[in-house]
């Protein structure tokens, strides 16, 4: 079975799908809104949930935890936590490194995401000590 796609619409003909809308919601629950993210990582974040969650109509409660790595990395540890709290930040920041060290997981992959996609926050990738492929070859 082929996998649906995500849509963005069109020209306010089209409207957005589901998995955009709910990822957008997400955001803006984490103080981010959702017009200074690239459509293109949304996009990408919610084909990653689909993944993760292998269906094409992931459940509500998985775009929160994935709009918690993508706010922090985008503001950065202290927007972040001004605006969500400290211990949320903490907990985004436990779990950054988790994922760090696991390598593979969905967190490491929306990390990936943002530092690709060139919208991290220069103190997150200092902090945890990040770098692409791009970097190492300059």
């Amino acid at each position: 079975m082929a996998r649906r796609n995500s849509s963005i619409g069109f020209m306010g003909m089209f409207g957005r799908s589901s998995d955009m809308r709910q990822l957008d919601l997400a955001l803006r629950s984490v103080d981010l809104h959702p017009k200074v993210v690239p459509e293109a990582v949304k996009l990408t974040a919610c084909a990653l949930l689909k993944d993760e969650t292998n269906s094409d109509d992931p459940p509500p409660q998985v775009y929160r935890p994935a709009a918690e790595i993508i706010a922090y990395c985008m503001i950065g540890d202290e927007a972040f936590a001004g605006v969500n709290g400290v211990e949320l930040a903490l907990a985004v920041e436990r779990r950054i490194e988790a994922a760090l060290v696991a390598g593979d997981s969905l967190d490491a992959q929306l990390v990936l995401l943002t530092l690709h996609a060139r919208v991290i926050q220069p103190s997150v990738v200092q902090r945890f000590e990040l770098e692409s492929a791009d970097d190492r070859s300059s």
